[in-house]
């Protein structure tokens, strides 16, 4: 029969609550700008859109100062054990909170948005809430959290990916990432459903401890395994979890491709790592069943197959957005060469190369809309003499290429160094998958170099040659892009020491 608490009981809840508060600040105040920006959009007349922008952007930058102060208070888990606060979570709120603020810079860049849209009304809200989701994606340490956070990411996904309302690309875009995300997201509670009946938690460390002490089924736990990775593949864009990727990539707005790309991908990669580090149950490297399947395996599997699929089928691409949709497929399988690797070097490595995907990844998105402004086109033939027309778009697109491929002195040539060095340092059964790392992206240099290609060794399709300027702001804003994907490709110290201090949590738990 129900009880009801006691009084006492209620007072320890409530008090339990109101010191957990404090570890929510910067959520609590991401959530009053959502509101904020809600409330300007019913109540400021006339063209909004820059007062929107500008809104969000210092909201968003405010939120800095509140994540910084959580420096200083002590790692553990609070809200009974759902939400965690940790230097691994302080990486990634800093990590989405500046992906929202290029987001809504490279959406203000975007003339696309003057023609499909006659007010970009809740936008900048629903960036907001992405944000916010995908915060509680990186702090969540509870299944129900998990679950919550990530439908909260994927619903303004969804969203926004349909946003231009009038164009039939980006409406089939988002009507295609809801019923893959509807599937996906189906299959993972299910998972869930099966690890909560095995161990009656739903807390991760306290279902890692469930399943160390009392063993568990192994054919129920294989297939929650493959249900739950369903969910997760489907979040960071791995094969064969991918097929939403090159058309939602190609049919949403730009900035927002750029936003899922990034960011989403993220948000997927700090809840896999979480989980897998936490959760599952290790022996050596990884639990076996049965069907001798671990979960090494299953992401060694995944991310051999990422790396060769994104990288091969970008070859035959035509549409930019496209090429760089399947090249996002392809940098997800370097990104579990990391996790593949299961100690502090390897988490080091995936955030480091999270941050250096982050600045060549958004760059590359920016010029793409900037060129897209002065031709009407994303199509890889319209690149065709834009080096003489857009001479700093084309170095600047060029840069972040070089950087993608993984080539110096640039950031990117730093986080693929990083990646295989956590592999080799691991001994010789993990050589094979450095040079398949290696070789994919050797085969990765011809599709991003087709583009450069274009821009300065074939002519161009219309016989003038006038200049296509997209305006000083745009142009400074390009080149601070451009030389920072170079500095810290040079000078990287600061961001790998940024990378190991982020993975100090993952090193505690692994030792």
């Amino acid at each position: 029969m129900f009880e009801l608490p006691s009084g006492a009981e209620i007072q320890s809840i409530i008090a339990s609550l109101q010191a957990s508060v404090g570890f929510f600040i910067p959520e609590i105040y991401l959530s009053l700008l959502f509101m904020l920006l809600i409330v300007i959009d019913l109540v400021a007349k006339g063209r909004k859109n820059n007062l929107l922008a500008i809104t969000t952007l210092v909201g968003l930058a405010g939120s800095f100062f509140f994540i910084y102060q959580q420096h200083a208070l002590p790692a553990g888990e609070f809200f009974f054990g759902m939400y965690v606060l940790d230097e691994f979570a302080l990486f990634f709120k800093y990590f989405f909170v500046l992906s929202g603020m290029l987001a809504v810079v490279i959406t203000m860049a975007d003339e696309q948005f003057d023609s499909e849209v006659k007010s970009i009304g809740e936008y900048y809200a629903l960036i907001v809430a992405m944000v916010i989701g995908m915060i509680m994606m990186a702090c969540s340490s509870d299944l129900l959290m998990i679950f919550l956070s990530m439908e909260l990411v994927s619903f303004t996904a969804y969203i926004l990916t349909g946003y231009f309302k009038r164009n039939a690309r980006s409406s089939e875009a988002a009507l295609k990432y809801l019923v893959y995300g509807a599937v996906s997201s189906g299959l993972m509670v299910y998972g869930f459903s099966l690890i909560y009946g095995l161990t009656a938690q739903t807390n991760l460390i306290k279902i890692s401890a469930e399943l160390a002490t009392h063993g568990y089924d192994p054919l129920v736990m294989i297939f929650s395994t493959l249900l739950v990775l369903a969910g997760f593949g489907y979040k960071i864009g791995a094969v064969p979890f991918h097929f939403w990727s090159p058309d939602v990539y190609e049919g949403a707005p730009t900035p927002i491709t750029a936003y899922l790309s990034v960011a989403s991908k993220a948000a997927g990669f700090a809840l896999l790592m979480r989980f897998y580090y936490i959760a599952v149950p290790h022996d050596g490297h990884a639990y076996e069943d049965i069907l001798g399947i671990d979960w090494l395996s299953l992401l060694i599997l995944l991310s051999v197959a990422s790396m060769i699929y994104g990288n091969v089928v970008a070859l035959w691409q035509k549409n930019v957005k496209r090429l760089l949709a399947y090249s996002s497929i392809a940098h997800a399988g370097y990104l579990l060469l990391g996790i593949i690797v299961m100690d502090e070097l390897g988490t080091q490595a995936t955030l480091f190369y999270l941050l250096s995907y982050f600045l060549m990844n958004f760059g590359a998105f920016y010029v793409v809309i900037l060129i897209a402004n002065k031709t009407g086109s994303e199509n890889l033939d319209d690149y065709r003499g834009l080096g003489k027309s857009m001479p700093l778009a084309g170095a600047a697109l060029t840069v972040f290429l070089i950087s993608l491929v993984g080539l110096p002195p640039t950031l990117g040539f730093i986080g693929k160094l990083m990646i295989f060095s956590a592999l080799l340092a691991k001994g010789s059964l993990y050589m094979w998958l450095a040079l398949i790392g290696i070789m994919t992206s050797v085969i990765s240099l011809y599709y991003y170099m087709l583009i450069p290609l274009n821009m300065y060794l074939r002519e161009s399709r219309h016989h003038e040659e006038k200049q296509l300027s997209p305006g000083m702001p745009a142009q400074i804003f390009m080149a601070v892009l451009m030389i920072l994907t170079i500095y810290f490709g040079l000078f990287f110290a600061p961001l790998s020491d940024f990378a190991k201090y982020s993975s100090a949590m993952f090193g505690l738990t692994l030792h």
